[in-house]
């Protein structure tokens, strides 16, 4: 059987990501199955891989694909039957038929790479669907186009929430060995991508410690909410924060980081904090990028500045074996 670490020659070539050698360590959910056809779509510099598989979501309804990297701890001996923190990665824009992620240009895997190594980030598994079930237009005054879903199960449309936390991380935990405690999950997201994944931590705290939110909207907008007022404030940020705040729990940690030429994204992000942040169970921190754009490019490296770390510190890494 090949093995997800074998060197590959060629692009589409299958995956088998491996199960460990046997029983979970503590805390561990070994991989459920039924084992996904992953295919290689692209290689770091250090041989780990980034592969792609179609779900078909079984809770959603929705198909789309996503991509897949598993640092190079996940094959070390020493980590054989323990699991590992997973990092959904959500791009900004339209987020279809790709994830930008997925690609090496913006180094999201390799940093991270490197981050675990100099002890700044835990070695996550990245974790990458796509968005939104099609294309769309970028022009949300036209009636007719900008539709967004928002990551969201807006009535009578894709449930891309479903999709994003329950179908997407059932893949995972059939593939993968995973932390059986929400200390083991997290969101990381730019743009569009940095809404949802805000979103998705403080509407499902149960299943979802910490996110980076890069440049992010702060409240829903999609036009396809029209008429579904009621669901869309259940997708609130500012309605879903001050909620958690009165349930005394559990505990997020909602990183922020915006550049400083993005005067309306940062006015968003701070008075976002300044109501709800470090209030009871909702924590926030907000990493100003100097010069920093809206843009993906700008989001990675400024994340190796306080916000990885940030998060880190707050989750559970792999356990290795004694």
């Amino acid at each position: 059987m090949l093995n997800f670490f074998d060197v590959f020659s060629d692009k589409g070539d299958p995956v088998d990501f491996g199960k460990g050698g046997g029983k979970g360590a503590a805390g561990t959910l070994m991989p459920t199955g039924p084992q996904a056809d992953f295919r290689v779509e692209n290689t770091l510099g250090d041989g780990t891989k980034i592969a792609r598989t179609t779900l078909h979501g079984k809770k959603s309804g929705f198909t789309g694909d996503v991509w897949v990297w598993a640092p190079e701890q996940y094959k070390d001996a020493k980590y054989a039957n323990s699991g590992f923190p997973v990092l959904i990665a959500l791009p900004g824009g339209a987020g279809y038929p790709r994830n930008y992620w997925m690609g090496t240009n913006l180094k999201l895997q390799s940093s991270i790479a490197q981050w675990s190594k100099e002890g700044k980030s835990l070695p996550f598994i990245v974790v990458m669907p796509v968005l939104n079930p099609e294309n769309h237009d970028e022009d949300p005054k036209d009636p007719k186009l900008g539709r967004y879903w928002d990551g969201s199960d807006i009535p009578g449309q894709p449930k891309m929430g479903t999709w994003l936390t329950e179908d997407v991380p059932d893949l995972v935990k059939a593939n993968f060995r995973t932390l059986t405690s929400r200390d083991g999950w997290a969101f990381m997201g730019s743009s569009t991508g940095g809404f949802a994944g805000l979103k998705s931590v403080l509407k499902n705290p149960d299943k979802f410690k910490a996110v980076i939110a890069s440049g992010p909207d702060i409240v829903p907008d999609s036009l396809l909410w029209n008429g579904h007022e009621k669901e869309k404030q259940e997708n609130n940020p500012e309605k879903l924060a001050p909620q958690l705040v009165a349930r005394k729990g559990p505990d997020v940690y909602l990183a922020f980081q915006v550049g400083t030429k993005e005067k309306k994204a940062m006015a968003a992000a701070k008075k976002f904090i300044a109501s709800y942040g470090n209030k009871g169970p909702v924590h926030t921190m907000l990493r100003e990028i100097p010069d920093g754009e809206h843009n993906a490019a700008t989001y990675v490296p400024s994340m190796g500045e306080g916000p990885i770390q940030w998060i880190s510190q707050h989750m559970q890494g792999p356990t290795p074996a004694p």
